[in-house]
C-alpha cells in the first residue's frame, strides 16, 4: 500500500508540475541554445558561421556531448531524449522532496504540503530562473540532484552528496556550483572530521578557478565589460541587480532569504531541528553573503561575475523558505491545531490542482498539454525546407521569429543571420559574440521595412542565401508556405554561397 501511495504521489507530482508549467513543449525557450549545440555535436559540418556565436557558451556545458552520445547509443530522437530528461528531472525532484520532507518534518502531512507547494511554478524574481519549466532544461535536472544531495547530507553521507552534485555540474555548472558552495559550508559546519579534506578540496577548486581566470581559457574575463557590451545586455534585466532590481525585487528576494534563515535559526534555537540542520543554516547564510560580496564586481560589469549570475542562489533559498513555511504552518504541533494543519495542507494541494488546470487548459488552452514535437504548421514546413538545403546555407528572417512563430530557424541545422532573444543571451559569454549581435542588429535595422534592395545589400555583405519573410518583395521567390515567402538572395552565377 505504501509503495502504491509513493508511485501515485510521483504521478500526481509530475502531472501537477507539468500543468502548472503550462504543459510540456519540445523546442521552447532556452532550448534555442541546446538544440543547435547538440545538432553540432551530431554533425560538425553544421553552423559554419553560427559556431562563433554558439561555441563560447557551449564550452561551459557538456549537455550537448552527453545528449548526442545518448542519441548515437540508443537511436533515440532528440525529442525522445528531451522528454525522458524532463520526466527524469521531475522524478528525481519528487524523490528528493519526499525524502527531505520525511527527514525534517514530523508529520507526513507536511511532506505532501511541501510536494504540492513545489509544483507551483514561479519565477525567482529578477534572476531569469523559474522553479519549474514546461520543457527539458538541464538546470532543472541539476537542481533536482542538488535537492537529493541535501537529503544525502542530512542522512550523514556528505561525500556522496558532494560527489553527486559535482557530477551533475557537467550538465549545468553554475547551478551545481551554488549547491557545491552550499554543501561545502554545511559539511564544514557539522562534520569536523571532514574539515581537512573539505579544506583541501576547496583549495584545489580555488587554484583551478584562478588558473582558468588568469592563465587558462577564461583569462581576461575578470575585466569589466565595455559600455557597448553592457548596453546590448540591458534587455536582460536579471544580470545587474543594482541597476535593474526595483524595491519589489529586493524585498521579494531578501524576504525569501530572511524566511529561510530566520525559520532555520528558530528551529535550531527551539530544539525542533533535525541533526545537521545547522549546516543548512550556515550554507544559506554563506549563499546570501556570497551574493552581496560579489555584487560590486557584478555592478562594475566584471564579465566572469556577470556570467556566473550569482543572484540565482535565491533559487536554493526559495526552496529552504518553502520548507520553512511548511514547517511553520503544517508541521509544528505547538503552533497550530491538528485540524488547521490539515486545512493548510489541503489548501495547498487544492490550489496547486486548480492553478495547474487553469494555466494549462485556460491560460495556455491553445496548445496541447503534452507536445513531443514542434507544431506541424506553416513555420515548421519552412524549417523542414531549410533543413533540406546544403549545410552552411545562411538564412535571413525576422529577428523575432523564434517568439513570433514558435521556434528558432536554427532548429533546421542552418546558419541564421540574427535571432534577437537567444543571440543576445549567448552574447553574455563572449565579447566577440556581442560584437557580432550588435553589428548585425545595426546592419539589419527595422525588419518591418526591409525592402528588396536592402535585402540584396545585406546578402552581398554577409553572404546570405535566402530571405524568409511574410510579405511580397521584388526578389526571386523559390517557395511559399502559408504567409511565408522564401526568396533567393544568391548572386547570379555564383553557384550559391552556402559555405563559410
Amino acid at each position: 500500500m505504501r509503495r502504491l501511495a509513493y508511485a501515485g504521489g510521483a504521478l500526481a507530482f509530475i502531472t501537477l508540475a507539468t500543468l502548472n508549467a503550462g504543459g510540456y513543449r519540445y523546442g521552447a525557450s532556452d532550448q534555442a541554445f541546446y538544440i543547435p549545440a547538440i545538432l553540432k555535436q551530431l554533425d560538425p559540418s553544421l553552423y559554419p558561421r553560427d559556431t562563433a556565436l554558439v561555441g563560447p557558451q557551449a564550452r561551459y556545458f557538456f549537455i550537448d556531448e552527453i545528449v548526442a552520445a545518448i542519441m548515437r547509443a540508443t537511436g533515440w530522437s532528440m525529442e525522445t531524449c528531451f522528454a525522458a530528461g524532463y520526466v527524469l528531472g521531475l522524478v528525481i525532484l519528487y524523490v528528493s522532496l519526499w525524502r527531505l520532507g520525511h527527514l525534517v518534518f514530523r508529520s507526513p502531512l507536511a511532506t505532501w504540503a511541501l510536494l504540492a507547494a513545489e509544483t507551483l511554478r514561479h519565477r525567482i524574481t529578477k534572476t531569469g530562473v523559474n522553479t519549474l519549466e514546461g520543457y527539458f532544461h538541464p538546470r532543472i535536472l541539476v537542481f533536482a540532484v542538488g535537492v537529493w544531495s541535501i537529503t544525502a547530507y542530512l542522512r550523514g553521507r556528505p561525500w556522496l552528496a558532494l560527489g553527486a552534485v559535482l557530477l551533475a555540474g557537467l550538465l549545468h555548472p553554475t547551478t551545481a556550483a551554488f549547491f557545491v558552495l552550499f554543501l561545502i559550508v554545511a559539511i564544514w559546519t557539522t562534520e569536523p572530521a571532514a574539515r581537512r579534506a573539505i579544506g583541501a578540496l576547496a583549495s584545489l577548486g580555488l587554484v583551478a578557478v584562478a588558473w582558468l581566470l588568469l592563465a587558462g581559457p577564461m583569462r581576461g574575463s575578470l575585466w569589466p565589460m565595455d559600455a557597448e557590451w553592457r548596453e546590448l545586455l540591458s534587455a536582460k534585466d536579471y544580470l545587474f541587480p543594482v541597476r535593474d532590481w526595483g524595491v519589489g525585487a529586493w524585498l521579494a528576494n531578501l524576504g525569501t532569504a530572511a524566511i529561510a534563515i530566520g525559520v532555520l535559526a528558530y528551529r535550531l534555537r527551539r530544539g525542533l531541528a533535525v541533526p545537521r540542520e545547522q549546516g543548512l543554516l550556515a550554507g544559506a547564510i554563506v549563499l546570501l553573503l556570497g551574493f552581496f560580496v560579489t555584487l560590486p564586481a557584478v555592478s562594475m560589469g566584471s564579465a566572469f561575475f556577470v556570467q556566473l549570475q550569482i543572484s540565482r542562489v535565491f533559487w536554493i533559498l526559495d526552496l529552504l523558505a518553502i520548507v520553512a513555511l511548511v514547517s511553520w504552518f503544517v508541521d509544528q504541533p505547538s503552533r497550530q491545531p491538528v485540524r488547521w494543519r490539515g486545512v493548510v495542507a489541503g489548501f495547498l494541494i487544492a490550489f496547486a490542482t486548480a492553478r495547474g488546470l487553469w494555466v494549462a487548459l485556460v491560460e495556455h488552452g491553445e496548445r496541447p498539454v503534452w507536445s513531443l514535437a514542434l507544431p506541424d504548421d506553416d513555420w515548421a514546413r519552412v524549417m523542414r525546407w531549410a533543413e533540406a538545403q546544403p549545410a552552411g546555407t545562411q538564412l535571413l528572417a525576422d529577428p523575432g521569429h523564434a517568439w513570433r512563430y514558435g521556434a528558432p530557424l536554427r532548429y533546421a541545422g542552418r546558419d541564421v543571420f540574427l535571432e534577437e532573444v537567444k543571440d543576445t543571451a549567448m552574447a553574455i559569454y563572449s565579447r566577440d559574440s556581442a560584437a557580432r549581435v550588435i553589428e548585425r542588429t545595426q546592419a539589419l535595422g527595422d525588419f518591418a521595412v526591409l525592402d528588396a534592395s536592402a535585402a540584396e545589400a545585406l546578402a552581398a555583405r554577409y553572404r546570405l542565401d535566402y530571405l524568409i519573410i511574410d510579405r511580397d518583395l521584388d526578389l526571386p521567390r523559390v517557395r511559399q508556405e502559408g504567409p511565408f515567402r522564401i526568396y533567393d538572395l544568391r548572386q547570379p552565377n555564383s553557384g550559391g554561397r552556402g559555405t563559410p
